[in-house]
């Protein structure tokens, strides 16, 4: 027997996913669908769509909207990933997509708990609704630039590059993570001190009450600014984090909780609930003659049972 005769097999190792796990193909499908179309009554980027146009909220589309668009870009990312997991670009896709994704949508609780401060009393809040808006808005805004930047960064063929544009991506994160826990402290705030009649200020008195609609709002603005907080604090540890390598955590953390969130507002709109555009620009610049009448959903029996509580 000659050894020159053995045929030899090498076996080339498989290249490394990024993820650390390969993706769930049909996991992936799921959520390109939840965040995108199903049926009319739970779509949610296209019902948010169709929201805003119906209620005349326009702000709804540069901020629903585009997170759910982000988010499609982002699982369709990670739906290529499971066909070819060491594949570079649908990696960086979905990593850049799926982070900066919420961040439009938070602006959605910041605006729509302005509306309620204006209604119900801006005495009872530590800032006014508008510089309340202006300062969170704005603040939402540069940590989605940041965000922005750092994954352009993160895109770059360097591994320095990558390490830094993930680093500023981080940045972003935790500045959106200070932010959310100010709004939700002077939400609270402004909460207990109506409900218990302690006053910062002198209080304007608009016609509007805690009704059964604004209840509702404040429920829905509770469940996704918890949900955000939530998807926030497990991308705190960084690319190399549990959540981040652990792919049923991030399914439940990241994707579930935006999807959670989204739905919240998507089931109680704040154009059913609060009323049109038109109503909120009355409200806004202080017109009379916006009383409860303008209020959907709110009737003689919901006021009663308010001011009986």
């Amino acid at each position: 027997m000659h050894y020159s005769d053995v045929s030899v097999l090498v076996i080339e190792p498989a290249a490394p996913s990024q993820y650390g796990y390969v993706p769930t193909a049909w996991i992936c499908y799921l959520y390109v669908i939840l965040f995108s179309v199903s049926t009319p009554d739970s779509a949610i980027t296209v019902a948010h769509f169709v929201q805003a146009l119906h209620s005349r909220l326009w702000w709804m589309l540069a901020t629903a909207c585009i997170t759910g668009a982000l988010e499609v870009t982002g699982w369709i990312g990670r739906l290529l990933s499971s066909h070819n997991p060491a594949a570079s670009n649908p990696y960086l896709i979905q990593i850049v997509a799926t982070i900066i994704a919420p961040t439009p949508f938070v602006a959605c609780n910041f605006i729509i708990l302005g509306q309620i401060i204006r209604r119900l009393g801006e005495g009872y809040s530590r800032i006014n609704a508008k510089w309340y808006t202006i300062i969170f808005t704005t603040s939402d805004f540069v940590c989605l630039v940041v965000q922005a930047l750092g994954g352009a960064m993160a895109t770059g063929t360097k591994q320095s590059q990558v390490d830094l544009g993930s680093n500023i991506m981080l940045t972003g994160i935790v500045l959106q993570l200070f932010s959310i826990t100010v709004y939700m402290t002077l939400a609270t705030e402004f909460l207990w001190r109506y409900l218990h009649d302690r006053p910062l200020r002198e209080v304007t008195r608009t016609g509007y009450t805690l009704d059964k609609s604004t209840k509702r709002m404040i429920l829905a603005l509770i469940i996704s600014g918890v949900c955000i907080y939530i998807r926030t604090i497990e991308l705190a540890d960084g690319w190399h984090g549990v959540v981040i390598h652990t792919q049923a955590l991030f399914n439940i953390f990241d994707a579930g909780m935006i999807t959670i969130a989204m739905y919240s507002l998507n089931i109680f709109h704040p154009g059913r609930l609060l009323g049109c555009g038109k109503v909120w620009k009355e409200v806004n610049h202080g017109e009379k003659g916006y009383a409860l009448n303008s209020v959907p959903e709110f009737s003689k029996s919901d006021m009663v049972s308010t001011l009986s509580v």
